[in-house]
């Protein structure tokens, strides 16, 4: 089935990569589009590389694809930035305070987040949850934050700038638009190659 490779050209060599991975979800003709793009921007392959791509490119579709925006990425890289700021402010808080008390909880917070994150990052569609989630947690730690900024200003402007990522995370999923989100996951190749025609005419 034919992509559209318009939408492969505006990805980061990052995001491409995911396409030639050995456990890619995407279809074949995705991943051979992905591996010439990265090809034309220098990208350099070793012959078992190219081996496994080639599997890949030939292999039989499986499974469809779940829908994944750009915002879907973006936003989950906001979280798992968040994720490493809270982890780097509660080794620094244990430090400044010799408190060594919350470490079981802190954990398993920071496990369910990357958990969030890594959903998102999938089309999860999760934006509602997180906003009520981001509401709950504002009014139960603003006055901690309060006291942070006060009293250990390096971990009050820390929390602050996870807040702020999380706003962005938030506002990024919001603004993927609804006719994206309305597509099934059965429909999303259809979607992919529905300009595909208009792109080999240009």
């Amino acid at each position: 089935m034919a992509v559209k490779k318009s939408v492969l050209e505006q990805m980061s060599n990052y995001e491409l990569e995911k396409y030639i991975k050995p456990d890619t979800t995407f279809v074949p003709q995705a991943t051979k589009i992905a591996f010439e793009i990265l090809k034309t921007r220098g990208r350099d392959f070793s012959s078992e590389e190219i081996d496994v791509i080639n599997i890949l490119i030939n292999k039989k579709e499986e499974k469809k694809i779940r829908p994944i925006h750009e915002n879907h990425i973006k936003s989950s890289n906001l979280i798992f930035i968040s994720l490493f700021i809270g982890v780097l402010n509660f080794l620094l808080y244990m430090i400044f305070t010799q408190n060594k008390g919350g470490i079981l909880s802190a954990l398993v917070s920071f496990i369910f987040i990357g958990i969030l994150g890594n959903l998102i990052r999938k089309g999860y569609d999760l934006k509602v949850f997180l906003l009520v989630l981001f509401v709950i947690g504002v009014l139960g730690s603003f006055r901690t934050l309060f006291f942070n900024l006060i009293y250990y200003p390096l971990n009050g402007i820390l929390s602050l700038s996870q807040l702020i990522l999380e706003i962005l995370s938030i506002i990024l999923l919001f603004r993927i638009p609804k006719e994206f989100e309305s597509i099934k996951i059965n429909e999303f190749e259809s979607w992919l190659s529905s300009e595909n025609a208009e792109d080999s005419k240009k």
